[in-house]
């Protein structure tokens, strides 16, 4: 019987400023699913808790500056090779800008669905809006 590969880890965030606004990052063109937005965010590195990694990765991605106690769980999205936990954010220090290429923009959380976006970030933005909608996040 062949064993399963154990999927990847991937941790994404989302940041919501005093407008409600969302922030979404677009990926550079020249990697996977160049050009498209998704949730800011990464791989969890062997050793680091999920909330580390983000912070480590939105550091890294955007610039910000997050204390992990700010970091609220609020979704996730999975298929057979990565999943993805979602967590939502309303603290940071810094401004969000894209150190690693593409651009960063701000949507309202009703719209996030409509952009073009990698697969599994379509079930996040889902997810994030109906939080928004319902006062949760």
């Amino acid at each position: 019987m062949q064993e399963k590969p154990t999927p990847l880890l991937v941790v994404a965030a989302a940041l919501r400023d005093a407008r409600g606004q969302v922030c979404l990052q677009q990926r550079p063109a020249e990697k996977q699913h160049g050009g498209l937005w998704e949730f800011p965010g990464g791989k969890v590195e062997p050793g680091e808790s999920p909330e580390e990694a983000l912070c480590r990765e939105l550091r890294e991605e955007l610039g910000v500056g997050i204390d992990p106690a700010h970091l609220v769980p609020c979704g996730f999205a999975a298929d057979a090779h990565v999943v993805i936990l979602l967590f939502a954010c309303r603290r940071w220090r810094g401004a969000a800008r894209a150190l690693e290429g593409g651009a960063v923009g701000w949507f309202v959380p009703g719209d996030l669905a409509t952009q073009s976006m990698p697969p599994l970030d379509y079930p996040l933005a889902r997810q994030v809006a109906a939080l928004a909608a319902a006062g949760i996040i």
